[in-house]
């Protein structure tokens, strides 16, 4: 009796929480996105008037297409190059067994595990001092930095899915490697890329503290941009960020919907040990 009553509340606590967690979720989401939407608010449960006039006025106050422009364009160099680098690499830690693989692996993790500005300080103090630092190159490059090893470890798991018999069946029909590879294995693996592409996507736009060190003025994504909007120095109405914000999470929540429809979330594991 002692042990059901003791399960019994440990499921209550747990669904309290999970509960809680989703009410002060939707209660911040709520609040931002009333108020963007409102033409003032002052001590009432919701405002008087609403208007669209805060994503206008955010839309020419901080050059929303140049931002967007640069947003997207980082975006996709860091997604291009960093499926580039890691699709042949997750390749060969899905297929390969060699000596020392496993730290190999775990090296790669630390991008990843450590903070960003471990490394993220020394790196943009090479890229300012070798003139790199400031434009829409170096936040790229700095993203690729976790990225990589991120792309990595998404696809591996695409690779480990697939039936090494097909290979040894092509093998032994005359394809090379390169053949098998782009004729059976990429095909194959189009799920894990879009999955590893669009959350490689939605990372890069995420990520602050990289892109932060290393832009400039005129090479500032759409987070940066959100940043200065509400710590920068002068006044700007409230409601005009809250309207940045809710273009931010708009974007975000886009993506990670798209990513949803493609792979369930189940298929997105990697695993550590020895085949």
């Amino acid at each position: 009796m002692n042990v059901i009553t003791r399960k019994n509340l440990w499921l209550f606590a747990f669904y309290m929480f999970v509960f809680g967690f989703i009410i002060i979720l939707l209660g911040i989401i709520s609040h931002v996105v009333v108020s963007s939407f409102a033409k003032s608010w002052f001590a009432t449960p919701l405002p008087h008037k609403f208007t669209t006039n805060w994503y206008v006025y955010s839309y020419k106050t901080f050059q929303l297409p140049h931002i967007m422009y640069v947003t997207l364009i980082v975006a996709a160099g860091v997604v291009f190059f960093g499926l580039l680098i890691s699709l042949p690499a997750a390749y060969v830690f899905a297929r390969k067994d060699f000596p020392g693989k496993n730290y190999l692996m775990i090296l790669y993790l630390l991008p990843i595990l450590i903070p960003q500005m471990t490394y993220g300080i020394p790196l943009a103090t090479v890229f300012f001092k070798y003139k790199i630092g400031g434009s829409i190159l170096s936040i790229i490059l700095a993203n690729l930095v976790p990225m990589i090893p991120f792309g990595i470890f998404i696809l591996t798991p695409f690779f480990e899915q697939i039936d090494r018999s097909i290979e040894s069946s092509a093998r032994m029909l005359g394809a090379s490697r390169l053949k098998i590879f782009q004729k059976i294995l990429l095909p194959l693996c189009i799920p894990g890329i879009l999955v590893a592409g669009l959350l490689i996507m939605v990372e890069t736009i995420a990520n602050f503290e990289l892109s932060f060190l290393v832009c400039g003025a005129e090479s500032q994504t759409l987070v940066i941009n959100l940043y200065y909007a509400i710590f920068a120095s002068g006044m700007r109405p409230v409601y005009a960020v809250d309207a940045m914000a809710v273009i931010y999470m708009v974007l975000v929540m886009s993506l990670l919907l798209i990513i949803l429809r493609f792979v369930p979330p189940t298929q997105m594991v990697f695993r550590l040990d020895k085949r």
